[in-house]
């Protein structure tokens, strides 16, 4: 297959290997630096472009991959705001895109035992629930899409719990107002130098607390998560959260 990158830094660079170690063909890396080589001309080399870039980028980006025809794999976050017309747009013009907050394959199991455990825990409400995120300090967003995606999940199960709050904290104390109501959940994000991401779902009583983690020891496994988004898109059409590639039967 061959594969077209939109952002080429440390994740790009990541990707590439992985793709390559899978007998894939990297045809076109694109990033700030050669911007005005992303024609629709040299886009359609690729089978599927992979888009990681930047939450001001993206929209831009997806476009360009529209205008040209070619599937595209978004891992970019903080466009969010934007889904419904990206969506409208990708689907009135037969074009592909398959998007996610996280494209690990152990966060995606993460994901889906959230749902599970949150249903649980919604049937004894004197626990209360949270989610905490950890990121490296280049992170752009917060919180992080896959903290979001997290609460999400909780939130179509938890009576109690309406909306989700961030809460920024950093090394000299909460920089965002703190004050929380009871249909709230709060995501606190915290960004320390040199973590690939941390996830944690804390539900705390009286008399317990427990905890619920994913720890990314490094980036290789959203990288491959990237890769394998795009063997599963090639040939596809029609607009997809990344949820779509997983089936879970618990």
């Amino acid at each position: 297959m061959k594969i077209a990158l939109f952002g080429y830094g440390k994740m790009g660079k990541i990707i590439e290997k992985i793709a390559l170690g899978r007998q894939h063909e990297v045809v076109l890396k694109i990033d700030k630096d050669n911007l005005h080589e992303a024609t629709p001309e040299n886009l359609q080399q690729a089978d599927v472009i992979i888009e990681f870039t930047t939450p001001a980028s993206a929209i831009d980006n997806i476009n360009r991959c529209f205008d040209a025809g070619v599937p595209v794999v978004v891992g970019t976050t903080g466009w969010y705001e934007q889904l419904d017309e990206v969506k409208e747009k990708c689907l009135a013009g037969n074009k592909t895109l398959l998007y996610g907050s996280n494209y690990s394959v152990g966060v995606n199991i993460f994901f889906h035992v959230n749902k599970v455990l949150a249903g649980i825990m919604n049937k004894y409400p004197y626990y209360d629930v949270q989610v905490e995120e950890i990121h490296h300090t280049q992170k752009l967003d917060s919180p992080s899409g896959t903290a979001i995606t997290i609460a999400e999940g909780i939130l179509e199960s938890m009576d109690d719990k309406i909306h989700w709050k961030n809460i920024l904290v950093s090394d000299t104390g909460l920089v965002e107002d703190e004050t929380l109501t009871a249909d709230q959940l709060l995501i606190e994000s915290h960004r320390i130098e040199n973590v690939p991401g941390t996830h944690t779902v804390m539900y705390d009583s009286e008399v317990d607390s427990i905890e619920f983690k994913h720890t990314a020891h490094n980036r290789n496994g959203f990288a491959l998560g990237a890769v394998l988004a795009a063997e599963w898109l090639k040939d596809k059409k029609g607009f997809y959260p990344v949820t779509d590639m997983f089936t879970f039967n618990a």
